[in-house]
């Protein structure tokens, strides 16, 4: 009898554990639960989530981004010449030093990601919020232009923040197209941003900062507006999974998002890759006469020339950043 009454003893403390330890796990669950809930994070989950999608699309894409950034460089204030091709350009940067050299520029890549994108993202989930809430209020559904809207408010704020890592990235990745003795070699973004603070001062941080500006309003205006849209389509005029969905939809926004963009950030390259000659003076005053001045020496198609390694560095880019902010945005709601 004393044997039975111990058993049950036992298993009646085994069930009170049991209970014991769900009931903890649950309330850490709760907590985690809460926390993500809590007013702070709600309104930064946007922005810690497009940080991280946008860190981890340019680790991807960085190679192609290097590639690209030399095309728009190579023939500069010359009409003819040979035509500078994506293989030509990687096969040059693999001759003159190793496979790693194509992520030279990672380090500034990554800190334009975690300041640009944290906060293009942020700001545009943010905006969108804001506007879903007032079309509710007024009884209508958010539209194209308010997903415009958003996106061009989005781009024009975070590209302003973020231009002195975007600098330093080109900085980096012209720096070996320089003669030898004229290098700065740089060793990270943090070198790359204090040499170019001390040398040129702290001003020069925001060089090419219109371009900038107005390139990252019309690659949001096409990327983020399109991609919203494309997304609202074919959810309502197909029976595609999510996965194919947001796929698509991310290849149309990338598109876009290239045709709308690339002349503005063929500028940027230009202006903030420049350094003032042996006379004082800099190749270009700004935006408009950068326009110019290539329309004049070099044609309006050069504007466009690298489209397609464009499109394949910013459609993949949009691609891996839009998908994974959606799925942290699935996983943080």
């Amino acid at each position: 009898m004393s044997n039975t009454v111990k058993q049950a003893a036992e298993a009646a403390r085994a069930r009170t554990n049991d209970v014991v330890n769900t009931a903890k796990s649950g309330s850490v669950a709760v907590a985690a639960t809460d926390f993500l809930h809590t007013p702070f994070m709600r309104a930064a989950l946007p922005f810690i989530n497009g940080g991280i999608s946008g860190m981890v699309a340019t680790t991807v894409i960085q190679p192609v981004d290097m590639v690209k950034v030399r095309i728009q460089l190579a023939g500069e204030g010359k009409a003819g010449g040979p035509k500078a091709t994506p293989l030509s350009v990687t096969r040059e940067i693999l001759a003159s030093g190793k496979a790693l050299d194509l992520y030279t520029g990672l380090s500034a890549g990554l800190l334009r990601q975690a300041v640009y994108t944290t906060a293009r993202l942020g700001f545009f989930d943010t905006f969108m919020a804001r506007l879903t809430r007032r079309a509710k209020d007024k009884g209508h559904a958010v539209g194209f232009a308010e997903r415009a809207t958003a996106g061009l408010s989005a781009g024009g704020l975070a590209a302003m923040i973020g231009n002195p890592a975007d600098l330093a990235l080109i900085r980096m990745q012209s720096d070996g197209l320089k003669p030898m003795a004229e290098r700065k070699n740089y060793r990270s973004v943090i070198d790359a941003l204090g040499s170019i603070a001390r040398s040129e001062g702290v001003t020069a941080l925001w060089a090419g900062a219109a371009p900038t500006v107005v390139r990252a309003m019309a690659l949001n205006f096409g990327q983020l507006a399109f991609f919203s849209e494309a997304k609202a389509q074919l959810k309502k005029k197909t029976s595609w999974g999510t996965n194919a969905v947001t796929l698509s939809a991310s290849a149309v926004a990338g598109f876009f998002a290239s045709f709308f963009s690339l002349p503005f950030d063929f500028v940027k390259t230009r202006l903030q890759k420049q350094s003032r000659g042996p006379d004082g003076k800099l190749p270009y005053n700004g935006m408009a006469d950068c326009f110019a001045k290539v329309a004049r020496q070099e044609g309006l198609m050069r504007f466009y020339r690298g489209f397609g390694t464009y499109y394949v560095r910013i459609a993949p880019h949009a691609m891996v950043t839009l998908i994974v902010a959606d799925y942290l945005g699935f996983l943080t709601k």
